[in-house]
């Protein structure tokens, strides 16, 4: 326990140098941008640009050296002030904070189904090689990476929407949307409408907003459990060829203590790596299928930004993407120790 919390703790000392290294280069990156870009950052009222231009790059020292920048830049940024989007005409970290919830409303049930079933489709596939289960298996990884998720989810809401006229696109249908605006004491607890419709003891909405996650997470599922599977298929053929596997076998362990209790959490090493990238991406925003279904995530919210040049909004996603990601390699690594014992930690 004692090595653990010592592991934990410069662990998270690395993290504060490696994401301040990430603001860095961010921000060298906007040094780039013409002044006027580079003023929005700071205007917190884009209807008046032209006129507070002038003043915002001699009040603010942007033709000042990188490191005074930088240092003004970064102060803002740990205050929360990641500058206001000319586009959503609202603060930055205020449009982060309304549209990520929703992001997360569909991670939450894609996350676990991409996890578990590519953990057990790569296994099955792996002991039972060269059967037809393998076949299929090896068949459905190779179609669902080749897919382009725009495809896949323009095919779902044609099939179910366009054809069934069920699971519309969005986060709620209209009708939901409207009554929970005109509703005035409806709190939004979390930003999730899955619960929010529960703690506001209107259990419709929350079946509602269910319903319009289920194709993004079919979408997200079908792309991602793919590359998992051949991942946790590669890796637990290597861990069955392993000498001590074959030792387990010639003592005559049971069949299924060797391949679930050996072989698998051995070869759940890389497979914790590549889940927690996986994890960390769609957190950062699922970009193309928010943009198809209209879902107004995280990932819609960047689209929008980059389409309509909003600059500031693109550097407060990136920022909060850089710190997802970090955070998430953080908690692979310490899934590791308890995976294989025979990684220290100290």
């Amino acid at each position: 326990m004692t090595n653990l919390f010592a592991y934990i703790i410069r662990r998270l000392i690395m993290l504060v140098f490696v994401i301040l290294g990430v603001t860095i280069l961010i921000f060298a990156i906007t040094m780039l941008l013409p002044l006027n870009i580079r003023a929005l950052l700071y205007i917190n009222n884009p209807q008046h640009f032209h006129e507070l231009i002038e003043p915002t790059i001699k009040a603010y020292g942007l033709n000042d050296p990188f490191y005074m920048q930088y240092g003004r830049w970064l102060s803002q940024v740990l205050q929360g002030n990641l500058g206001t989007s000319a586009y959503f005409s609202q603060p930055i970290a205020e449009a982060i904070a309304q549209r990520w919830p929703l992001t997360v409303e569909i991670v939450i049930f894609a996350a676990p189904i991409i996890i578990f079933v590519g953990i057990f489709i790569g296994v099955q596939s792996a002991i039972h090689r060269n059967t037809p289960i393998d076949h299929a298996s090896r068949v459905f990884a190779v179609l669902g990476w080749s897919l382009p998720s725009f495809l896949v989810g323009m095919t779902l809401l044609a099939i179910f929407y366009g054809w069934l006229h069920v699971l519309g696109p969005g986060s709620l249908s209209d009708s939901t949307r409207l009554y929970v605006s005109s509703l005035p004491h409806y709190v939004h607890y979390t930003g999730m409408d899955i619960f929010d419709g529960l703690l506001n003891g209107v259990p419709w909405i929350s079946w509602d907003a269910l319903l319009h996650c289920i194709l993004p997470t079919v979408t997200i599922v079908t792309i991602d459990v793919a590359l998992l599977i051949r991942v946790m298929r590669s890796s637990m053929l290597e861990s069955l060829g392993k000498p001590y596997i074959i030792t387990a076998r010639a003592k005559g362990l049971d069949e299924k203590v060797v391949i679930y209790k050996h072989a698998r959490r051995n070869a759940l090493i890389p497979v914790a790596t590549l889940s927690g990238m996986l994890v960390a991406g769609l957190l950062g925003g699922l970009i193309i299928t928010e943009t198809v279904f209209g879902f107004g995530g995280l990932g819609q919210f960047a689209a929008d930004a980059a389409r309509n040049f909003d600059t500031p909004a693109v550097l407060g996603y990136a920022i909060l993407s850089a710190v997802v990601f970090v955070i998430a390699n953080l908690i692979v690594d310490l899934l590791y120790a308890y995976i294989d014992p025979r990684i220290r930690l100290d």
